[in-house]
């Protein structure tokens, strides 16, 4: 379970002043607490920071955690040298809480106190934006990564927030410990997709596993009769699976996804990018070839498979995976103008989970641009909002680009792909100049909802910049 920090920052002079005070700032930072424990995250609450020794024992209780991310939530005036300390000694992304008790203070009630002791007091409970500046400032000076949550503890829109902050850490974290796997090689040609892999273990964590196409061989050789059985009954469940497949084809496609299941657990992958031709009639030809049904069943399963070897595709479809929307290998395919939609697409592998209606499997008589024939899935995304996503390598920079649209219904390609229509809020034409600009790869990722928010806040936990179109 991904774990977050917590820590309430306070002055330890006004306890002795104000009667109450800090015993009500205490109970808000355990509201605060229990409400970011519900969005499935384990809190590490370093409690109540008020002066500068014990701002450094939080620090070492909080690194000693190991959290991903540190709530910092503001309970009243504070010095900032009760903040700079843990934040300096944690290196992670700090969100500061600016959370009144309540949206607006009874005034009338406020003033009817009489004793401007026990109102100041009142007021103190509700001087949280008192110290945001200064803490900015000192943050702003020492190089420290934050972001501000403002409102108050029953404000769903503040609350809304955190819980995008804490499913970023959460994103973060997968992304960091997953391993992906590399199978065979680049499709030649195609510069824009080949990748530093350096850069991305450095960026996002990810361990990166060489494979070679004799072991998938080795599993798929191995393959028992019951094996490729239930993965046939498999496909019919997953799948609407059309007439036109021949029985061949289908057990061939079947042995293959055993193959392929055993050394995805095998290698423990929790990604993979594929690429590979061979010499007509050779062995990995006649395994390559029939894939796609077995890739789209692993990325259903949230397992992402990128064809063409397209690493950085295999990322971005990963971290709509982890945010619970789907990711499916798709290209650009052509546009129409009339309807202001873009069309994309792919042979596959696709997100089953995320299909508008039934996936088909159907046969493909050739695979265009690539050798062989096989089996290969037929879907449109489900209608309604989408997010784009591409990890993009750039001349000095990796990055993410991200858009937002909607999958609209309408004619579609019925050629054995995925393909899907998608209206953008800027235009098909304003949209495709802007988005291809940014420099991406010709693939990108494809995910239900719209998630830029949550994009852009993963961003600034791992350190990269988000170019949002539109």
């Amino acid at each position: 379970m991904t774990k977050a920090g917590l820590f309430g920052i306070g002055l330890d002079t006004y306890w002795a002043q104000f009667d109450g005070l800090l015993g009500n700032l205490k109970k808000y930072q355990e509201q605060i607490k229990n409400r970011i424990a519900g969005f499935g995250v384990d809190v590490a609450d370093a409690g109540m920071v008020d002066n500068p020794e014990k701002a450094r024992a939080a620090a070492d209780f909080l690194k000693s955690q190991g959290v991903e991310i540190l709530f910092l939530y503001v309970s009243t005036y504070a010095l900032s040298s009760t903040v700079l300390p843990v934040a300096q000694r944690l290196k992670v992304p700090v969100i500061i809480l600016n959370l009144q008790p309540v949206a607006q203070l009874d005034y009338e009630t406020f003033n009817q106190l009489g004793d401007r002791g026990k109102m100041t007091g009142k007021w103190l409970e509700h001087c949280q934006a008192c110290a945001v500046p200064e803490i900015a400032a000192v943050f702003n000076r020492s190089g420290i990564s934050y972001a501000f949550v403002t409102g108050y503890l029953q404000d769903e829109k503040a609350w809304n927030e955190i819980r995008e902050w804490t499913e970023a850490a959460r994103v973060a974290a997968a992304m960091r410990n997953n391993r992906l796997g590399i199978l065979g090689h680049y499709y030649g040609g195609m510069l824009d997709v080949y990748t530093d892999l350096t850069q991305q273990s450095a960026a996002f964590g990810t361990h990166i596993e060489l494979l070679e196409m004799c072991e998938l061989k080795k599993y798929r050789d191995e393959a028992t009769i019951p094996e490729v059985q239930s993965k046939m009954e498999e496909f019919s469940m997953a799948f609407d699976v059309s007439p036109e497949c021949e029985p061949a084809e289908i057990e061939r496609a079947a042995r293959t996804s055993v193959a392929l299941d055993k050394l995805v657990r095998n290698r423990n992958l929790g990604s993979l990018a594929y690429y590979y031709e061979g010499q007509p009639g050779n062995e990995y030809e006649n395994i390559v070839t029939s894939v796609i049904a077995g890739n789209t069943l692993l990325t259903g399963k949230n397992i992402p498979v990128a064809g063409e070897c397209e690493v950085k595709n295999a990322q971005a479809m990963k971290i709509l995976a982890e945010f619970g929307a789907g990711g499916s290998f798709s290209e650009f395919y052509l546009m129409d103008f009339n309807d202001d939609v873009v069309m994309l697409g792919h042979d596959g592998p696709a997100h089953f989970a995320i299909a508008e209606g039934r996936v088909k499997l159907v046969p493909l008589p050739v695979y265009h641009g690539k050798p062989g024939k096989g089996l290969s899935i037929q879907m449109s995304v489900k209608h309604g909002p989408v997010t784009l996503l591409s990890v993009v390598e750039g001349k000095n920079e990796l990055f993410l680009l991200v858009a937002e649209g909607e999958s609209v219904p309408g004619p579609v390609l019925r050629i054995g792909n995925t393909n899907s229509r998608y209206r953008f809020p800027i235009g098909a034409r304003q949209f495709i100049n802007e988005w291809s600009k940014q420099g991406p790869a010709h693939h990108c990722a494809i995910g239900t909802g719209h998630l830029a928010a949550k994009i852009e806040k993963l961003g600034k936990i791992i350190g990269l910049h988000v170019a949002k179109i539109g």
